[in-house]
């Protein structure tokens, strides 16, 4: 199949991948645009793993309001470079993050972030409502991590569907601008505010020992 203007078009706005990358994509698919974004999905994440211990000491702390006043939200991501941080893809990045944590209130940045803790408190309601549940004792394990792989795509920030586009998460997300952008990226920490509770709801990633490359 022969891929014309239109499609590369939808596809840029399907994926925000440059013009060149929508191209090869939807070439490798033949064109089928659903596996020309997975195509693009899967290459973003792995240009993102290349650069994932490349240096970010640059970055922006951006503010959101939503709901009226109501609830507020102040996030940080870093990047490797200034002029990065100063660009509008970076900054449309910082925004739609901003606004996706407003909506949907996560709890952590990544996995790693939750408290062993919380994880064995929640194992342990899991394990109770499947043995509850008249399950066979020797699938309870496998039922509860496939309940444990839920609490993390409901909490964790980078894991969530992002709510621009529930078919693509977080961290696909922001795989994808380091894959345009070339840079490394991490979401560092959030501050989630709502009017009316007490404190706020803030969350920090762990920060890996980093070599620049």
């Amino acid at each position: 199949m022969q891929v014309n203007a239109q499609m590369v078009k939808e596809l840029r706005e399907r994926t925000g991948a440059p013009m060149m990358d929508c191209k090869a994509a939807l070439a490798e698919s033949q064109g089928d645009m659903e596996k020309a974004i997975d195509f693009l999905r899967k290459k973003g994440m792995a240009t993102a793993a290349k650069k994932a211990g490349r240096a970010t000491a640059e970055g922006l702390v951006s503010s959101y309001i939503h709901a009226g006043g109501k609830i507020g939200v102040l996030l940080e991501v870093a990047c490797e470079t200034d002029f990065v941080a100063r660009t509008d893809d970076f900054q449309e990045l910082l925004r739609d993050i901003a606004m996706h944590i407003a909506a949907a209130d996560p709890r952590f940045v990544t996995r790693e972030e939750v408290t062993p803790d919380v994880l064995e408190r929640e194992k342990e309601i899991y394990r109770a409502q499947t043995l509850a549940s008249g399950k066979p004792a020797n699938i309870v394990d496998k039922i509860v991590d496939g309940k444990m792989e839920k609490f993390y795509s409901e909490t964790v920030l980078l894991e969530q569907p992002f709510v621009k586009n529930p078919d693509q998460s977080v961290g696909e997300l922001v795989a994808a601008k380091i894959g345009k952008i070339g840079e490394n990226i991490k979401v560092r920490r959030f501050a989630r505010f709502k009017l009316g509770e007490e404190g706020a709801r803030v969350a920090e990633a762990p920060e890996p020992a980093e070599a620049a490359n």
